[in-house]
Parts: structure tokens; C-alpha cells; sequence
């Protein structure tokens, strides 16, 4: 049964209207209640929330739905979404429930649900949900909100683990944290500090509609300004829930996803802690990854196995091939050694880990590594017709494909959370990445763009 609710991360939408309006809202909850009543006994559910104007009035929505159920809600209020993961997983919750659209702009907003292991539903148990949620919208039932109340020891146990993972101090670390004016703009900083780092922020000051407006990890002109006026040894920008990060050497050059993962990747091999148990060391990423993540790693001894774009299915190859680093060019990164979902704090610690092991900075990390030329262009479409039905397109593919060969890749998929297609090239030159895309993107506007 398709879902028409559950995209890849959640249900997402314009805040206020279907599907994240409060009767949506509240059916989310009574659903998720009815299924916990069926976990548990006596059931709990964690509830956190981003710094989006709509999520104090969606959490109590969800919550009324819930407690319709019967089922006990805790509020953690402003947290990150991997902070309800690991309170979810560490507590007595059959569920987590994350009020947040990561990076999108605050008039979205979300409601990501998490299992009691801090896993992200499978697919199949949201198609339950969905039906469920379905059954309630289309009755007459009542759906009225639960007020809340924060309770702000979740922060402390939250920034209590995050604080025993880093087996070394981080005095005289000097830094710039931009917090995208999101659910880290007060965590990030405050674990930073109480491991000795000396931390200048900027966009830690959220008001409800400035969450990731020319901030965080989308917009790092700001950060790479300030990690050079400031002398900082690196700065790191969260997106607007902080499950990923993205970061700054000292020069003011942005080191993405692919440039952790290698970083990360060569310091665990050489510790034999790329995997679980047997096996060949590998690292798991996504079809967006660089080619050149590819080739620096094979030359250091380590495998990459890619999977669909997404962080739920990089932990998936994760789980089946028993491997502990993985993660996405976009700054999700996950480390199945602490985490089980991306952490964008968690990264910048791991980071820093390796600086203080291997007494490196930033740069002389990821020096080793190239980065083959890649664009991605975004085009908003009408509708989401596969490629393949669509001649023009699939020919300027295949014709690309045929042309590059070996020497580069190319990507063409739909987002899915937003009515976006994605065009992504590779290729050692640049000249070849920007005509093929160019030529791409523009048979996709011709046939399904969107004014």
C-alpha cells in the first residue's frame, strides 16, 4: 500500500495545513496510541520540538492524541531530533515523537516518529499508521489538545551522554558554532564549553521564524566568515533539528559529509573500528557522495557501500553489514558505536576526537582527499512522472551516461519531501559537469516544471 503521508523523513508539510494542521496532528498521536497500548502496558512517548513557531501548538496537539489513547506524554520541549532518539532508546518509551522539518524554512514543520531502539518506523508499521490516521480523520471524534509543560532535565541527560563520548578535553580548542537559530542553538554550544572548547556563536538567537534563515548547515557563507575573522581552529554549522553538520577548517573552506566520512573513515581503520565484527573495513554513504570519496578511500584500504539517499537507509546497510560509520554528503552522519540515528553534535565531537588523536587540523585531514567537480541543480516540477516515461529526459540521461562512462556519474531523482527533481553530475572536468547538468535540467523544466 503506498503512503501518502510518510515521505522519507516524516510527515512534512506547510504548518497549519493538511497534512500538518491540528486535527492531522491529533490523529497522528491517536494512532501512534493505539499502537502503543499494544507495546506497553503503561506507555510512555517522548515529545520534542525544534524552534518553529507552529511546534509548541503541533507537540500538544500530537499529545491530545496520545492521551486520548491513555497513553503518558513527557515534553522535552526544544531538543534535537537525535536527542529524542537516544531519550527514546534509553528510556522507558515504546516511541519518540519529533516536531521538526530539519532544514526546511519555519512555515513547515514536521512530525518524525521514532521506535523505542530510536529507530526511524519501518515502512511497513507508517503504512499502518497512515491507515489508521485515515480511519480518524474521516469520523466525526473530538480532537482536543493537551497543554504542556518542558521539562529541561532531558537536556542534561541528553548533554550528559554526548559529553562521556569524547575521551579527551577539549582545552584550547578555540571554534565558531552557527546554530541555525535551530534545536541546537543552546546544546551545541553548552557541551562544547563544558569540554574546554573556547566557542563563538552566531545564529543562536531563534524567535520562530529564523530557524535556518541564511544560517545553519544550508547557508556556511556566515560561518566561513567567522571562523577566519575569529583565528578559530574550525567552526561547525547544525541544520534546523541537528541531525547533521557541516563544517569549517580554519582557512574558512567548507569540509562536507564525504569529508568526515573520509577523515573518520581512514582514523577508525587504522583503530579497527570500522566494523562490528568480521568483514572488510567499509563505510556506508549514498549515490550523492563524490566519486572522489570513492576512490580516496579504496586507496586507503577502506570499502563503499552506497545506498538510496536518505540516513534511514544508510543505518539499514549499516545494520545488514555490521559496519559502524556511514553517513551522507549532507552532513547526516551516523555513528553506530554511540548513535543510531544522525547526530550532528555527535559528529562535531567525532571531529574533534580525530584533531586531538592524531594532533591534525582540519585541513591537513582532508588534504589527501579529492573532490571530483559535482553539481546539483534543483527543479521544482508539477508532478513526480518516472524518468523513464518521459523521452526527453531519459535520452539527455542515457546520453550523459554514455559520454562520461567510467569517469563520472550521473543522478537524477525526485526529493522526497519537497516537489523537487534533483539533478546531480560528477565528472573530472568542470565545463562537462555544468553543460550536461544544464542540458538535463532543462528538458526536466520543459516537460513537468513548475512556474
Amino acid at each position: 500500500m503506498a503512503r501518502t503521508l510518510f515521505g522519507t523523513d516524516g510527515i512534512r508539510g506547510v504548518a497549519g495545513q493538511p497534512p500538518l494542521d491540528a486535527r492531522t496532528a491529533f490523529a497522528v498521536g491517536f494512532a501512534l496510541g493505539e499502537l502503543a497500548r499494544h507495546l506497553d502496558a503503561e506507555p510512555a512517548v517522548l515529545i520534542g520540538m525544534d524552534t518553529r513557531e507552529s511546534g509548541p501548538w503541533l507537540a500538544e496537539s500530537v499529545a491530545g492524541g496520545l492521551h486520548a489513547q491513555g497513553v503518558h506524554c513527557h515534553f522535552a520541549g526544544v531538543l534535537t531530533t537525535p536527542g529524542v532518539a537516544y531519550l527514546t532508546r534509553t528510556g522507558r518509551y515504546v516511541a519518540g515523537v519529533m516536531i521538526s522539518a530539519s532544514h526546511n524554512p519555519f512555515q513547515d514543520n514536521g512530525i518524525k516518529v521514532f521506535s523505542h531502539a530510536g529507530l526511524k518506523f519501518p515502512d511497513e508499521r507508517e503504512e499502518l499508521l497512515e491507515a489508521s490516521i485515515h480511519a480518524f480523520l474521516r469520523s466525526d471524534a473530538p480532537a482536543e489538545a493537551l497543554p504542556l509543560q518542558e521539562d529541561r532535565a532531558f537536556d542534561e541527560q541528553y548533554m550528559g551522554f554526548l559529553a562521556s563520548t569524547m575521551p579527551v578535553g577539549l582545552t584550547g580548542i578555540r571554534m565558531v558554532v552557527d546554530g541555525g537559530n535551530g534545536a541546537a542553538y543552546r546544546l551545541g554550544p553548552e557541551v562544547l564549553r563544558r569540554l574546554g572548547a573556547e566557542v563563538v556563536t552566531i545564529h543562536c538567537q531563534p524567535n520562530g521564524r529564523n530557524i535556518n534563515l541564511d544560517c545553519g548547515a544550508l547557508h556556511l557563507e556566515s560561518l566561513c566568515e567567522a571562523v577566519v575573522r575569529e583565528k578559530a581552529d574550525l567552526g561547525v554549522a547544525f541544520d534546523g533539528d541537528a541531525d547533521r553538520a557541516l563544517f569549517v577548517d580554519g582557512q574558512g573552506k567548507v569540509v562536507d559529509g564525504d569529508g568526515v566520512l573520509y577523515l573518520c573513515g581512514l582514523h577508525y581503520k587504522q583503530r579497527n573500528r570500522l566494523h562490528a565484527a568480521s568483514g572488510l573495513p567499509a563505510v556506508v554513504a549514498t549515490v550523492m557522495s563524490n566519486l572522489g570519496l570513492e576512490v580516496a578511500l579504496r586507496e586507503a584500504g577502506v570499502g563503499l557501500l552506497r545506498t538510496a539517499v536518505g540516513d534511514k537507509y544508510v543505518l539499514q546497510e549499516m545494520l545488514a553489514s555490521d559496519l559502524l560509520l556511514g553517513g551522507e554528503q549532507s552532513g547526516h552522519l551516523i555513528f553506530r558505536e554511540y548513535a543510531t540515528t544522525g547526530d550532528g553534535i555527535l559528529s562535531c565531537l567525532r571531529v574533534l576526537e580525530v584533531m586531538r588523536d592524531t594532533g591534525k587540523t582540519l585541513r591537513e585531514l582532508v588534504r589527501p582527499f579529492a573532490v571530483f567537480p559535482q553539481r546539483l541543480v534543483n527543479i521544482r516540477v508539477t508532478e513526480k512522472r518516472p524518468f523513464a516515461e518521459i523521452p526527453t529526459v531519459q535520452a539527455e540521461i542515457e546520453g550523459a551516461e554514455q559520454e562520461l562512462g567510467n569517469a563520472g556519474r550521473v543522478l537524477v531523482r525526485y526529493s522526497g519531501t519537497e516537489p523537487l527533481a534533483r539533478v546531480m553530475i560528477e565528472a573530472r572536468l568542470q565545463q562537462d559537469v555544468d553543460r550536461l547538468c544544464e542540458r538535463i535540467a532543462a528538458a526536466i523544466r520543459q516537460e513537468i516544471g513548475a512556474e
